[in-house]
Order: structure tokens, then sequence, then C-alpha cells
């Protein structure tokens, strides 16, 4: 019975840091009410774009009566906005699961382009939307940043997101274990360590590569705090994994499962990978690949 607890108190702390990342990644889109001829709406805006897809910032308003104006720049460029239109369109939109279309929707609201990037770079914005009650700009205080990223294959996508957060699990379980003395704690600090090696040390870098053009972008050759994060929860848990090998010591697994949790917690892709508009180098990692 204490076991089943344990597996439960596990999967809520996870799930709850999984809504957390969700909800503070600076690679998901943001959320934003705004009112448009005395209606509010929900628009969400695109914050990562694959490039190759489509290259538009989409306000999810269903209103033909207004006009509405997006103003971009290159992120941290010296040059001056540019500015560009809303076009009001219904299109159907295809979802693809393992290359295949799996459902189509029907999407209605304002679109407008922005100029595709290469991996890595970005470029922020902001917006003006004018109706009947005037003309209200957002986020011109703090415009919204898109990277620009490499498709990656769901064959390697998938399984890096399964066995990251299955780590996160194991651990979590490992770490409560440890602090109840249950006798299981050893072997789940062993599979937490060998799932985050396969997640995160192994399949992390194939999917940087496809999306950024580089295999490691952390300590010692640059500062990319997604992968230097993955490497001190990875390093914590070898030593847990060691100090625990011939005498019990669940002080480690249990300091492994806290690393972990604090790593977990940090945003998703904050500064991660970012191309440098004046010299068109990636500027958070050094170790790329020319693909010709």
């Amino acid at each position: 019975m204490k076991k089943v607890f344990y597996w439960l108190l596990a999967i809520v702390i996870t799930l709850a840091a999984v809504i957390y990342q969700r909800k503070t990644g600076p690679t998901y889109d943001k959320k934003l009410s705004v009112e448009v001829n005395n209606t509010p709406y929900e628009v969400k805006l695109v914050r990562s774009i694959e490039i190759g897809s489509n290259t538009e910032v989409k306000l999810a308003i269903d209103d033909k009566n207004i006009d509405a104006r997006l103003f971009y720049k290159q992120f941290q460029s010296d040059n001056p906005y540019q500015s560009v239109d809303f076009v009001y369109k219904e299109k159907a939109v295809d979802s693809y699961l393992m290359n295949k279309v799996f459902k189509i929707t029907e999407e209605k609201g304002w679109f407008a382009p922005v100029p595709e990037q290469p991996a890595a770079g970005k470029i922020q914005y902001y917006f003006e939307i004018s109706d009947s009650n005037g003309t209200k700009t957002y986020m011109d205080k703090t415009p919204v940043v898109i990277r620009f990223k490499g498709a990656v294959p769901s064959s390697v996508l998938a399984p890096h997101i399964f066995f990251m957060f299955f780590a996160m699990l194991l651990g979590n379980l490992a770490g409560i274990m440890a602090v109840f003395r249950h006798q299981r704690y050893k072997f789940y600090t062993t599979i937490t360590l060998a799932t985050l090696l396969v997640g995160g040390m192994i399949l992390g870098p194939i999917v940087q590569l496809h999306a950024f053009g580089e295999a490691w972008a952390g300590i010692p050759f640059a500062w990319d705090l997604t992968d230097n994060k993955t490497l001190v929860a990875f390093i914590f848990w070898i030593l847990a994994f060691v100090m625990n090998r011939k005498k019990e010591r669940p002080v480690y697994t249990i300091v492994a499962s806290i690393v972990m949790l604090i790593v977990y917690s940090i945003p998703h892709s904050m500064y991660g990978s970012q191309l440098d508009p004046e010299t068109g180098e990636i500027i958070q990692g050094w170790i790329q690949v020319l693909i010709i």
C-alpha cells in the first residue's frame, strides 16, 4: 500500500512540474486577453516557429470589423521596426502525427507574415488593433519573441520527451522512497540514471542538432541553460548511483531528486541557442554542423 502512495505522490509532483513548464516556457504560445468592439478574446501569440512552416502571427479574433497591424524586427538588433497589416482569413489546417495527416481543423482570424530566420534566429514583435473604440497597442513595452528552429523528426523528439519526463517521474519516486527508507530506492536510482542518460545525454543532443545545427551548447563549450541544467542533473544522479552501490546512502538520492526538481522547474529553452543578428553566428552554442 505504501508503494502505491509513493507512486501517486511522484506522479502528482511530476504533473505539477509539467504544467509549470508549459506555463512558463519561453517558446510556448503566450496567452493575452484583448477586447475588440466590446467583446473579450484570448489570443495565443506564437513564440516558436519551425523553419519551412507557416511563418505567420495569428490573432484568433473572429471579427471582420477591425484593422490590425504587426510591428517586427530582428531580436536585439538596432534595426527599426517594420510593419505589415494583418489579413482576415478562414482556412483549413492539417495536423500531423508521424508524418501522416490525422486531423483537419478550420482556422479563423487575422494573420500577418514575418520573415523566416535561420535556425536559432529570433524576431521580436508587437501589434495594434483598431476598432470602433479607437486604436490599442499591445506588447510594445515587452515585445513577444519568436525563435526559429529546424524540424525535428518525431522518431527522435517523441522518445526524447518521453524519457525526459519518465526520468523525472522515476527520480521523484526514488527520492520519496529514499526519504522513507524504502528498500527499492536504490533500484529506482539506477533506473533514473539510465533513463536520464538516454533522454538527456543521447537523444537531447540529437534533438538540438536537428533544431539548431549544434550537438551540444553547454559547458565546456558555451552556456546554453537547457544543456547545462541537464548536465547538472545527470552528474548528481551519477553521484547518487556511485555512493549507493556498496552502502545505503539515501541522502544522495534525496539530493539528486531535489536537484532534478529544481532543474525541471527552470523554464524549458530559457537562455537557449540564439543567433547573433550582426555576425550571423549562434552565440549560445559552439558545436555546430555544416550541412551542404
